[in-house]
């Protein structure tokens, strides 16, 4: 029997609060725009390039009336004009934007931040961390392609990886005109919304919380079913296994059990309560994939990255990953080697 044929099965996942919203899901549909609490409103924004998907925004109304969205979708002209549709639902218009608040620099939640600044003459916020790997996109991406050279992938699958993973992926142009850091509240009159800084899925990534209203914007962090990537947002000094390990232990303690759990209010999916188990899912998620990537180098001789990944238990084996979802397999194969301190016992392809 294989290690991965003894473990015990995932725990299930949190039961949706919003049935709206998980059947949407199960449907494959917009969900509708739902009201979250007073003065705050659920979004569903389209995905682009003609995938079927779709992502969660969020509109905070501040004591004077102004409007704070929280990850405005993907930039798709369909979006900006479903966000006004919302707005007019809940006697407001575009103009009423003050501030655009973007957890992290992916497509599907800061695309369409540039157009609604347009369309408002909001101000955009995010960590100082996405505004510099925005920046980097460049040396990024031909540090990609060296790392694809050196994984010791398939030939075939070499030219979709430097596409979607290297030189040939794409990451919006943006310049921010507030830069948040752990603890700063956002500037919305009646509200405390503080930022808090969980890197990981990327190296600036933010949730935001409001204690006073039990909510919690998690954007990719922690979300219902999925179990987020890492490292998908620019390279960094750290190993992005280690902070995303880190950033679940904090949201463990900022969770607290009963009428006041936080409810969670993720960037896909749906909404949901039950922030610390779902947190603690997703690290002994990643301590699976860690016992995965021992048992590979206790077992080859100084493997390619590509090896010690033919024997994790990625869903679908790792035959069923292509282009974007393959690269991000197997950076995720060689930070949970280096996060074994382990990383001495690869080679180069």
């Amino acid at each position: 029997m294989t290690d991965a044929a003894r473990r015990p099965a995932p725990p299930a996942p949190p039961v949706p609060l919003s049935p709206v919203q998980a059947e949407a899901v199960r449907r494959g549909e917009l969900p509708p725009v739902e009201e979250v609490r007073h003065g705050v409103w659920s979004v569903a924004f389209e995905f682009g390039d003609g995938i079927d998907d779709h992502s969660l925004g969020y509109v905070v109304e501040g004591s004077d009336g102004a409007l704070t969205v929280i990850d405005p979708g993907w930039g798709v002209e369909a979006n900006l004009d479903r966000l006004e549709s919302a707005l007019a639902d809940v006697d407001h218009s575009l103009a009423d934007v003050d501030l655009i608040a973007v957890t992290h620099l992916h497509a599907d939640h800061l695309g369409g931040a540039e157009a609604l600044r347009r369309a408002s003459g909001a101000r955009i916020a995010l960590h100082a961390a996405e505004q510099r790997a925005l920046g980097e996109r460049t040396s990024d991406a031909a540090a990609a392609d060296a790392d694809i050279a050196r994984w010791g992938a398939p030939r075939d699958d070499q030219e979709a990886l430097v596409a979607s993973w290297g030189s040939g992926r794409h990451l919006p142009a943006l310049t921010a005109d507030l830069l948040l850091g752990d603890g700063d509240v956002l500037p919305i009159a009646g509200r405390l919304l503080r930022a808090v800084h969980t890197p990981g899925h990327t190296a600036g990534h933010l949730c935001f919380v409001e204690p006073e209203q039990r909510l919690v914007f998690t954007g990719d962090h922690v979300l219902p079913r999925i179990n987020p990537g890492i490292g998908l947002g620019g390279r960094t000094g750290t190993n992005p296994l280690t902070d995303y390990l880190a950033s679940l232990d904090r949201m463990v303690a900022l969770d607290v059990a009963g009428p006041d759990a936080l409810e969670v209010c993720p960037g896909h999916e749906y909404r949901f309560v039950g922030l610390r188990g779902r947190a603690e899912a997703l690290i002994e998620h990643r301590a699976d994939r860690s016992r995965d990537a021992a048992a590979a180098l206790d077992a080859l001789d100084r493997p390619t990255v590509w090896q010690v990944a033919e024997r994790m238990s990625w869903s679908g084996g790792i035959a069923s990953l292509h282009g974007y979802r393959l690269g991000s397999a197997l950076a995720q194969t060689e930070w949970h080697v280096q996060d074994l301190g382990r990383a001495d016992e690869l080679r180069a392809a």
